[in-house]
């Protein structure tokens, strides 16, 4: 309950950022962030322009943060055991990066549909002239978006992007994980607990680097969603790649790495010391 709480929290601190890097990532007409940020304040205002759509994932974050650190947990300790290994015994940093690809791609079937309505919600800008009105939006929220994607485009449709997500998570998430556990296991002592100051760095680290992993993904992953919204552009996931990297050059695929990595130090540093706390609390409990 405290891990899905916090990562509630992570998602309504980290919203606003994750606002202007899906901006930037599907939309040419930013120059950069503080111009992206500059016209959301000024043409849609804060509430609306930078929380559209956040209710979404706030909603169906406990579910995927279930299945990763569950998929996680339950991959490492059937890897350690198949190695002959003690409960006590310290993980192979191999396991560790299973477990964190098992963890990443576990997700996608729940996180696909929800990512794609929080990402298509973020970027609808129709009707928000002078005079802001949801009757002209073409999504007037979250439910409304579910049945016009299933209605128009299939079932199929609510999964548009995926494959582009497995592979942004599977190996974002094997780095996440491997990061946090090798800069733990340097900055702590031997046989001992890990200090918080250490667990919160590491956990701040880690989410960067996951993200430096999975940018390149997350830039196609977020084209591919928003694609068809009213022309579809792209016929595939790797047309969108050529076609995205032929048009702006091989920079593009990491718009929104500098956005993404400040949100991921403070919002994984709480998510790790959750963790952490949560898994002590079970061993003493058990």
């Amino acid at each position: 309950m405290r891990l899905t709480n916090t990562g509630a929290l992570g998602v309504a601190v980290g919203y606003p950022l994750d606002t202007v890097k899906v901006r930037i990532q599907t939309q040419k007409q930013y120059s950069g962030v503080w111009d992206c940020v500059r016209r959301l304040c000024q043409n849609e205002g804060v509430n609306v322009g930078f929380y559209r759509g956040m209710s979404m994932p706030v909603t169906t974050v406990s579910i995927s943060s279930s299945l990763v650190f569950g998929t996680y947990r339950n991959v490492l300790n059937r890897l350690h055991a198949l190695r002959d290994r003690r409960a006590g015994d310290a993980h192979h940093k191999a396991d560790i990066f299973l477990a964190g690809f098992a963890g990443g791609v576990a997700q996608v079937s729940v996180m696909s549909p929800a990512d794609i309505v929080k990402v298509r919600l973020q970027c609808q800008t129709e009707g928000l002239g002078s005079v802001r009105s949801d009757s002209k939006l073409k999504y007037r929220g979250p439910l409304h978006c579910v049945l016009s994607i299933a209605r128009h485009e299939g079932l199929r449709g609510l999964y548009r992007g995926s494959g582009a997500l497995a592979l942004r998570d599977g190996p974002s998430f094997a780095t996440y994980f491997l990061t946090y556990s090798t800069i733990r296991d340097l900055l702590s002592a031997r046989g001992q607990h890990s200090e918080w100051t250490v667990i919160l760095f590491a956990g701040g680290v880690s989410g960067m680097c996951g993200w430096a992993v999975g940018t390149p993904m997350d830039v196609i992953k977020a084209r591919l969603q928003v694609d068809g919204m009213n022309r579809q552009r792209y016929r595939g996931f790797i047309h969108c790649i050529t076609d995205s990297v032929k048009t702006e050059g091989p920079a593009v695929l990491f718009k929104g790495l500098s956005v993404n990595c400040i949100r991921a130090f403070p919002v994984n540093m709480t998510v790790f010391a959750t963790y952490e706390l949560v898994i002590r609390v079970l061993r003493t409990v058990s």
